[in-house]
C-alpha cells in the first residue's frame, strides 16, 4: 500500500484536486478527492475522486471510458490543495466538452 504524505484535508475530509492534461497543461477538470482517493488512485493509476453528491468513490471515466491515467499528483505550498496531471483518454466533461472550464463567466 503506497504511503501517503500528510494533507490538509477540510472538514469533511477532502482536499480539492485541479486536474491538468500532462500533454499542454490545459485545466481539465476540479473534483475533491480523500486520503483513500489519493490512495486508490496511484495504486490503480487511474484518477479516482470522492463523489460529493453520490458519497461515494468514482474513477473517472469508469462508464464512459474517458479515464484519466495518473501521470503525476503535486502539492500545493500549503497542502492544502492537488495538482494532479493526467492523460485524458476522452473528453473529462461529463457534457462532452475537452475540459470542465469551457464557459466564460458571463456566458448564459
Amino acid at each position: 500500500m503506497p504511503d501517503i504524505p500528510a494533507l490538509k484535508y477540510d472538514d469533511n475530509g477532502l482536499i480539492p484536486a485541479i486536474v491538468q492534461d500532462d500533454a499542454d497543461g490545459a485545466v481539465l477538470m476540479l473534483a475533491y478527492m480523500n486520503e483513500e482517493s489519493v490512495r486508490q488512485t496511484i495504486e490503480k493509476g487511474l484518477v479516482t475522486f470522492w463523489s460529493r453528491s453520490r458519497q461515494e468513490y468514482w474513477t473517472k471515466g469508469e462508464t464512459s471510458g474517458n479515464v484519466l491515467h495518473l501521470k503525476s499528483i503535486r502539492k500545493d505550498c500549503d497542502v492544502d490543495a492537488l495538482l494532479v496531471r493526467a492523460e485524458p483518454a476522452g473528453p473529462s466533461c461529463h457534457t462532452g466538452e475537452r475540459s470542465c472550464f469551457y464557459r466564460d463567466l458571463h456566458d448564459d
